[in-house]
């Protein structure tokens, strides 16, 4: 009979990582969620909400905005739309919905990140670097979906644009996590003997 080994649940350093990693991710998730309910003109609407803490919709112009940009590199031109659309000229167009924003792996890399227990500017520099990271890769994402869309083609290997962002973002947190890691380590051995 396999025994599992849980010696790790005396390690009073992990849970406390591990209890700032979940009360982060349901803050942020949630909290992201919170504000697009209540942005909404639908159901629970607050006008304070939506004047002053809607990030969610400046998130989805900039995205907009930069899938225009890249696309222009391609030497192709696109256009906003009304309501959150980005299109082709002359072509078709996608709606960058909610659930394109990607605010659940936003919401995984910063709980990660401040759940840590490192310096706090090191803590900044790898919030902003991953945000940026993983926008840049939802802003490919969003691209490569309109460019095949408007083509008439599918996404690589026929998995839909979701899945592939997971996939990424997924992966890139994974990497991050590593060089954050080695970075915090390398920290704390030169502020150790200093």
């Amino acid at each position: 009979m396999l025994m599992m080994d849980i010696r790790f649940l005396s390690d009073k350093k992990f849970l406390v990582f591990c209890a700032r990693f979940l009360i982060g991710f349901l803050i942020f998730y949630f909290g992201t969620r919170a504000i697009i309910g209540l942005s909404s003109p639908s159901g629970n609407y607050s006008p304070f909400v939506a004047q002053y803490l809607d990030f969610v919709t400046a998130l989805k112009k900039l995205l907009i905005y930069f899938v225009q940009i890249i696309l222009s590199v391609f030497g192709v031109n696109a256009s906003e739309g009304p309501e959150f659309r980005v299109g082709i000229v002359g072509g078709k167009s996608v709606i960058v919905s909610m659930s394109c924003v990607g605010y659940t792996v936003y919401s995984v890399w910063l709980a990660y990140v401040i759940a840590s227990d490192t310096a706090t500017r090191l803590k900044w520099f790898w919030v902003f670097f991953g945000l940026f990271i993983l926008f840049f890769i939802n802003c490919i994402r969003i691209t490569a979906f309109l460019y095949t869309y408007d083509k008439g083609t599918t996404m690589p290997l026929g998995l839909d644009h979701h899945t592939w962002f997971n996939l990424l973002a997924y992966l890139a947190i994974f990497v991050m996590i590593y060089f954050y890691e080695q970075q915090q380590a390398s920290y704390l051995k030169r502020h150790q003997h200093a």
